[in-house]
């Protein structure tokens, strides 16, 4: 479940857990279910390749940490698992301008102001 889905997450932190709560968002935003209101096929098929890839960069980091693998090493590793999520971030919200900020001005679901407030509450996740 993404963590900025309608439904909050517990992530473990440590041994405690952190719960992750989403921003608040119009359902004018998001289609029926918490689904985007539009995906673009290819943007979708980016996606999945390249978190797949990152899945298995992480199982490689995890084997790294495992054999006492040089640090260097690992964070070279992990600033590239960094940059490939960096890139699944950036088709997201390129896709969530295109199609729900898009829509939901359109279609005049909610004021200007509530879209623009969303968008600096998610532009903040990355600073």
């Amino acid at each position: 479940m993404n963590p900025l889905s309608p439904h909050g997450k517990t992530k473990p932190h440590g041994k405690k857990a952190m719960v992750v709560h989403p921003p608040p968002h119009s359902s004018s935003m998001i289609g029926p279910g918490g689904r985007a209101v539009a995906v673009e096929p290819a943007a979708k098929a980016r996606n999945l390749k390249r978190l797949r890839r990152i899945e298995g960069q992480v199982r490689g980091l995890q084997q790294m940490v495992q054999q006492e693998r040089y640090c260097a090493d690992i964070l070279v590793q992990v600033a590239a698992v960094q940059q490939a999520l960096r890139a699944v971030s950036r088709e997201l919200w390129k896709n969530h301008l295109q199609h729900c900020v898009s829509h939901t001005l359109q279609a005049g679901g909610r004021p200007a102001e509530a879209v623009s407030e969303e968008l600096m509450r998610l532009g903040h996740l990355w600073q």
